[in-house]
This record gives C-alpha cells, structure tokens and sequence, in this order.
C-alpha cells in the first residue's frame, strides 16, 4: 500500500520508547499520541498490544511497519463495549449470544463490515469482515473509554515472533518502534484471544486462545443455537488470511522449537510440564503441577527466557491436547513450523 511504501523511507521511528504505569495522567498522555496519529503499545488480559487509531489509515500504517507485518494480514479492532462493538460490524444472533457470554474478555468475533464502519480498509487487510475484541483488562477498558474510538493493536511484537506478555518483551521486541508504552504488569491469560468466524450457519474458530473451544460450544448451547463448532486449517504463509494468527508460522523464538519432548538433548534448553521436568540453564517448567491455565500464562514469558540464553535449540515437553492446552499446543505447533523464506 503506498501509505506503508512512504512511510518505510523515512526516520520515522527515531525517538527513545516512554514507559509509563497506568495512571490518568498517563492515559491521557496516550489519548493524545494516539489523536496525533502515533502508536501505543498497552496491556491487555491476554498480550500487550500495538495500538493506533483505528480510523485513521496513516496511523494503521505505522503498526504495518513497526511490525515489519504482512499487509494482507488484518488487525483485531478493540472497543471499551459491545454496543460499540455492533456500530462496526452486523451484529448476529451467535455473536450477540457469544459477546454477552465472554465480553469484556479474550474472544475475538469475526462480524461483516458495516457500510458506514469507521475503520479503516488497511486495518482489516481490505477484506469485508472484521475482527472486533472487547479487553477486561482495565487499563485497556481505560485507554479505550478516554480515546472513544476503536483502536487497531495486533500484539507488539515483530511479526511472526514470540508474543509479548510483559513490557519488557515490547521493550526488547520493538524499542523505539513504539514510542510509548503503557506498563500494567505480566498479562494474566498469556495467550491471545480466541478468535470466532460469526458470518456463517455456524460458529467457525478460526484461532483457539483464552477461551476454550468447550466453554464456546456451552456458551452456544445455553443459548440455543447449535453447539458445532468447525474448525478453519492453518494457512500457508502466503495465503490471504481473514483473521490474525491464522498462518502456519507464527510466534516463533529465535531458536530452533521441538515439541512434544520428553526427554533433554544435549545444547538445548528444555521447557518442562507437569512431571517432565526442564533442563539446560533454566530449567523451566510451565506448571509443576500439570495446570493449563498456569501453563498458558507462562508460556511467552518461558520462550522468551530459553531464547534470551543463545541456545539455538528449544524443546518443550507434551501438553495435553484438550482446554487451553489446544491453543497451546496450536502457538508451539506454529512457532515450530518452517518459516517463510
């Protein structure tokens, strides 16, 4: 797109990154930059994101090039409420039923564009569909009410690497790329949201995260509609996708990954879970005690760590394929595919 053309020739990015602990003071300081067409990176209940104004085409472009992010891949819009969720997109019996269940939280709906939808076309890749989270987290919600306006944030990291959990990992990830960073802590869930394809007969999950696929089909059941669930195939990394997460790399450390690993191999820095233990320097463990949520939570913050030490190997011990473990297993499975040329 040529607005992204222009701005990868310019110093653009060529100030030092303000971190800053959610205050109203600093919220305020974030509505501004964000008014004046900057990026802030924020916490949210599942990763920090890379925010601009959702609205405005020049300000999407900077997170296309501070990502250093395929422009064919749509960004998530977040809203501070559901009713400002359904002045985007048409609102549809499953997802109205599936917002009142899990908003404010980690689920993302896939909805048709409204005519009169205010986002800008680069934000959802030029597609007619569109990706729309409400966050819990309260400096998100925060952020949200002060701006008034939807706001475009992927996660804040380079494209196709490990997801940032803290703000350190925006520090390290992007530096001066951002700008300004809003700190609220290590981000409780860990994994990004679920994201749900609500444009057809049936609900489509188009990535798995926060919110199991069994909580969804309870959800979809309570309200009467019919719990089956498809399932959309990961995407080769060239091929067109209509929400992020989709392709088959992603989220990948810098290191070489091995899943699914039950015993060390010498030079590698190994992840344990639940009885397995880790090994190498580390010897990290997602959860001594077998549980998923804690797992998920310490997933990023782990890989990271293992790749901060100059390994050139990783391996991580089996998770159980069922609640969170299949999103899980579905970050590892992507973040230890080959990886486009």
């Amino acid at each position: 797109m040529q607005i992204i053309s222009e701005l990868k020739d310019r110093a653009f990015f060529s100030i030092m990154i303000e971190v800053n602990t959610i205050s109203d003071a600093s919220i305020a300081t974030a509505v501004t930059r964000l008014r004046a067409g900057k990026l802030v990176a924020f916490p949210t209940e599942t990763v920090y994101g890379l925010g601009a104004d959702a609205t405005n085409a020049s300000a999407v472009a900077q997170i296309f090039v501070a990502k250093r992010r395929p422009e064919f891949n749509p960004l998530i819009s977040h809203v501070a409420s559901l009713d400002a969720a359904f002045e985007l997109g048409i609102e549809t019996p499953i997802a109205t039923s599936l917002a009142n269940a899990f908003w404010p939280g980690p689920l993302t709906l896939i909805l048709q564009r409204k005519t009169q939808c205010p986002v800008a076309l680069l934000a959802t890749a030029g597609l007619d569909k569109i990706g729309i989270r409400v966050p819990a987290h309260k400096g998100a919600q925060m952020l949200l009410y002060a701006f008034g306006k939807p706001l475009a944030a992927p996660s804040a990291n380079p494209s196709g690497q490990i997801s940032p959990s803290t703000a350190n990992h925006v520090i390290h990830g992007l530096g001066e790329d951002v700008g300004f960073l809003l700190d609220g802590g290590p981000c409780e869930s860990g994994l990004e949201s679920t994201i749900i394809d609500c444009t057809g007969q049936n609900a489509r999950l188009l990535r798995p995260g926060g919110i199991t696929r069994e909580a969804i089909a309870t959800a979809l059941s309570e309200a009467g509609h019919d719990p089956t669930i498809t399932i959309a195939p990961p995407l080769d990394d060239w091929t067109k996708p209509i929400a992020p997460g989709q392709l088959k790399s992603h989220y990948a450390p810098r290191a070489t990954l091995r899943v699914a690993a039950k015993t060390w191999q010498r030079g590698e820095e190994m992840i344990g879970f639940g009885e397995i233990n880790g090994a190498g320097k580390l010897r990290l463990n997602l959860s001594p005690s077998g549980n998923l949520i804690e797992a998920a939570a310490n997933l990023f913050s782990m890989l990271h760590a293992a790749d901060a030490t100059s390994t050139e190997k990783i391996a991580i011990a089996p998770i159980p394929d069922t609640g969170l473990g299949e999103a899980i297993n579905d970050r590892l499975r992507r973040a230890a595919a080959p990886r486009p040329d």
